[in-house]
């Protein structure tokens, strides 16, 4: 019988040629727990085994329940609030922080709270991983970091910048990346922790939250209810996408192997496509067909989305280090419905 997409998943992570010795018998601590990132990557640590982790979260009724599925032995739930000084007393040797405001509308609705977490949220973490001495963080950063470019400069690497205006309150999301990147550069060169920075493209796939509700998500939703799927922008917007098993081993080499200080890329250039585009594969491949999509554009941006962007990330520095995405932008649709269903998403 074959397994749940999500199983196979894991057990795919747990097998790849990765140097998971480093790991074992030692402590993870993993930030924003419930969140996508997170949980996925609690998840890969539970399937290899043999690994402490302490995962941080602010609500732990939902932790509970995304987390009864597995044998939680080797797992400690810290309940704690990220801008607040983190009281950890086990020495931690690993930190993934994932832990941010990831929702447009909150920030919007709440800008000083998405900063303040961003920011507060990051030294705090940075400071135990100080006090720790720990082995080696990843920093969890994200493209909108980028900013806008020219049509001319599409083919974005780590080397590249481009411009965010700081007298908009959606800027207050890729301006705090850029900041608490430049954050743990400092504690680096002050304190010398050993961080990394990953710059993740959208990701989804088999396991996502039941809370989810970004745009993937509300486009898989339509395919499985056969609604239409309605767009409030033209569509316009360069979307880089990595599917969920390809992020958390790309986050593992960048921990495992990557270089102090340094900054890499998590996306699929294969995967690589506009929102329109990418709401017309799903309502013509996914949904054979039997839906279409509708444009329903506001006159005010009052669902806080970014601006339209035209850029693709390239990951050739990332994939240098022996990582490569190999699930594409449809298979990674097929599969996180087929988990959905599953799951009663």
């Amino acid at each position: 019988m074959r397994k749940e997409p999500l199983e196979e998943d894991l057990d795919y992570i747990a097998r790849y040629p990765l140097q998971y010795e480093q790991l074992k018998d030692t402590t993870v601590l993993v930030t924003g727990a419930t969140g996508l990132i997170g949980v996925s990557i609690v998840r890969a640590l539970i399937a290899i085994g043999n690994i402490h982790v302490i995962a941080l979260v602010r609500n732990i009724e939902k932790a509970n329940k995304l987390y009864n599925r597995y044998e939680l032995d080797n797992i400690d739930f810290v309940v704690s609030d990220i801008t607040a000084p983190v009281n950890i007393r086990k020495k931690i040797d690993w930190i993934f922080h994932c832990a941010a405001v990831t929702t447009s509308k909150l920030m919007i609705e709440k800008p000083v709270e998405t900063l303040l977490t961003a920011i507060e949220g990051t030294r705090n973490i940075l400071e135990v991983a100080r006090k720790s001495g720990c082995k080696s963080m990843v920093y969890i950063s994200s493209m909108e970091m980028y900013g806008a470019f020219k049509d001319s400069d599409t083919d974005i690497t780590e080397d590249k910048i481009g411009y965010i205006d700081p007298l908009k309150v959606r800027s207050n999301y890729p301006e705090s990346k850029r900041l608490c990147e430049n954050l743990c550069v400092a504690y680096m060169k002050e304190y010398g922790v050993k961080v990394k920075i990953a710059r993740l493209a959208q990701t989804f796939g088999a396991g996502i939250l039941p809370s989810e509700n970004r745009v993937f998500a509300q486009f898989a939703k339509s395919a499985i209810e056969g609604k239409d799927i309605v767009l409030h922008t033209k569509g316009l917007s360069e979307g880089n996408y990595c599917y969920t098993r390809d992020c958390v081993l790309g986050l593992f080499t960048i921990l495992l192997k990557g270089e102090n200080g340094e900054a890499y890329n998590v996306s699929n250039p294969k995967s690589h496509t506009t929102i329109g585009k990418m709401a017309h594969l799903v309502a013509n491949r996914i949904a054979y067909g039997k839906i279409k999509v509708v444009y329903d554009i506001p006159k005010s941006n009052v669902f806080g989305y970014a601006s339209d962007t035209k850029m693709k990330l390239n990951s050739d520095k990332l994939q240098a280090l022996g990582w490569k995405p190999e699930i594409d932008l449809e298979n990674s649709y097929k599969r996180m419905i087929e988990q959905m269903k599953i799951n009663a998403i």
